[in-house]
């Protein structure tokens, strides 16, 4: 029985869900004879140099502007548009008919120059001044007409005073700024806040044609982050679409999510459960990752193959170290390969309970 029972392990192989790493090694070798790739320990020597190495998948950062303080008031901006009020108690003033204090001038758009028409004044140059200094100006080129003339001056925001509040909050859209120091966290909290839909949600910001970008959880976390909005910006809230694949002797195969700005190798294996006790070899992790032609490198500044297959052993305090220093880029894939050892275990387990269960028939 027990002749008969090595017979049948030795013609039927275990299932196994992932290769053993001697597998990959010897396909790899073969590969770069006749490829391009290439196998690269990682250790802490290898992680330093791997950091300067191009990135993959993305520019490798986030990109944010510093806070900057602005005055309490809006500025005048084309496509603003001024109600004015002309106060004169003058008999027979020009502004103003018989029996009337004031005359109103409703609607007054700044126009592409900056200027706006007054009448009796003509045109007078208001862009970019604050509301105030506006009015101050108006009065000063009313008063040549109408010296006891006064003005009481309206400011409606226009497009290039306000902030488009894009997507990824409950109430989009078009936002009013009502000073220069509106910050971006009053105005996700005027559109509602983020939306409890969005997974690791990153705010955008599109500026002068530039885009900006952060997590928002560090937008969040951070006052110094919180930047003032000018008018004119958009504002977008999105789902950060950066992933890896995981494949192999661990405890999830799926597509995993970025949670935050940069992954390590380490980091990488703790969110997929690690390796599996079972089957998985800790000392025969890998990380696969393809750079481009152009990134390839002879100086030890970048890859020098285009396909690269970087191995992590957890079972030294070498590459334990040299994991926490190597960071997963977005579109890697991470595996994890079985252990030789452990499959030959397992037949020998079978083998004994075999072995014993003839024994029981003695």
């Amino acid at each position: 029985m027990l002749l008969a029972a090595l017979g049948v392990l030795a013609a039927c192989a275990l299932p196994r869900g992932a290769p053993v790493l001697t597998e990959v090694a010897k396909g790899s070798q073969q590969a770069a004879d006749a490829e391009n790739i290439s196998v690269v320990p990682i250790t802490r020597e290898s992680a330093k140099q791997i950091k300067s190495w191009p990135q993959t998948g993305w520019r490798g950062h986030y990109s944010w502007l510093a806070r900057q303080n602005g005055p309490a008031s809006n500025i005048l901006r084309v496509g603003d548009t001024l109600n004015l009020t002309i106060w004169d108690n003058a008999e027979n003033s020009l502004i103003t008919g018989q029996e009337q204090r004031s005359a109103n001038v409703a609607s007054v758009k700044i126009d592409q120059s900056g200027m706006v028409f007054v009448p009796y004044v003509d045109e007078v140059q208001v862009a970019g001044l604050t509301a105030t200094k506006a009015r101050q100006r108006i009065q000063e080129e009313m008063s040549q007409i109408a010296p006891s003339a006064q003005v009481q001056l309206q400011h409606v925001e226009g497009v290039g005073n306000s902030v488009d509040l894009v997507s990824g909050v409950a109430n989009p859209g078009p936002q009013a700024l009502p000073n220069r120091n509106f910050s971006i966290l009053s105005l996700i909290s005027l559109g509602g806040g983020v939306s409890p839909s969005i997974r690791n949600p990153v705010v955008r910001l599109v500026r002068n044609g530039r885009t900006y970008e952060i997590p928002a959880s560090s937008l969040f976390a951070d006052p110094a982050k919180n930047i003032i909005v000018r008018g004119g910006d958009q504002v977008l809230i999105e789902e950060d679409r950066r992933s890896f694949v995981a494949l192999g002797a661990t405890a999830k195969e799926e597509l995993v999510y970025f949670h935050k700005e940069k992954i390590s190798g380490l980091e990488a294996v703790s969110m997929l459960g690690g390796v599996n006790d079972a089957r998985g070899n800790p000392a025969g992790l890998l990380v696969t990752r393809e750079y481009k032609a152009s990134q390839t490198r002879t100086d030890g500044t970048g890859p020098e193959k285009q396909y690269v297959v970087f191995t992590m052993d957890m079972t030294s305090a070498d590459g334990i170290f040299g994991a926490r220093n190597f960071y997963i880029h977005p579109g890697d894939a991470v595996m994890a390969t079985e252990s030789a050892v452990k499959p030959a275990q397992s037949v020998m387990a079978l083998v004994g309970s075999v072995f014993g269960l003839s024994n029981s028939f003695e």
